[in-house]
């Protein structure tokens, strides 16, 4: 799962919605118990993991390669990725449903063939560093929406707006 402030900001990705919902409505709601895991990499080392997929050298390896980019230490729960936003945000109030359903979207990534294909390519922020980078964008931003998850940085409400002007079919391809 992505993370980070970019120009393309999505608040439909979880530490990004954790964030805008501390900053906007001094709160985190977990509606699951917390406990699924998701692997995490911020924008700019996906960007870097790109960048070595297009230059890397073919010498030794298939030319069409498929790895996961990451790091093994951005596997989150998602009760610990809204406790990192707690520690930036010392004042919201953290809500965990305790009592919900075990989430089945609950997965882990090995990013161990990625890191040692592409040593140099590794993941540098942290998650304390991406937390610190999305409030500061979202500030600079002038980010105030409360109803963040209205707008048009949610993906699927980008994707109901194509279908309602007639922009993609119902199997979400585009219309020429």
């Amino acid at each position: 799962t992505a993370c980070g402030f970019s120009s393309r900001l999505r608040l439909d990705l979880v530490l990004n919605d954790f964030v805008a919902s501390a900053l906007t409505l001094k709160k985190i709601e977990i509606l699951s118990d917390g406990t699924p895991w998701r692997p995490l990499i911020h924008v700019q080392d996906m960007a870097r993991a790109i960048h070595w997929g297009v230059n890397r050298s073919n010498e030794n390896l298939d030319s069409f390669l498929v790895l996961n980019t990451g790091s093994n230490n951005w596997n989150y729960k998602i009760k610990d990725l809204a406790l990192a936003v707690k520690e930036e945000f010392s004042s919201i109030k953290l809500s965990i449903n305790k009592d919900a359903e075990p989430d089945k979207r609950s997965y882990q990534v090995d990013f161990s063939l990625f890191n040692k294909l592409a040593p140099d390519y590794c993941p540098k922020i942290n998650l304390e560093m991406a937390v610190k980078d999305l409030r500061s964008g979202l500030v600079n931003f002038g980010f105030e929406n409360p109803k963040f998850r209205d707008s048009n940085l949610m993906r699927l409400n980008v994707l109901r707006g194509h279908l309602k002007n007639n922009k993609l079919n119902n199997n979400l391809e585009w219309k020429i």
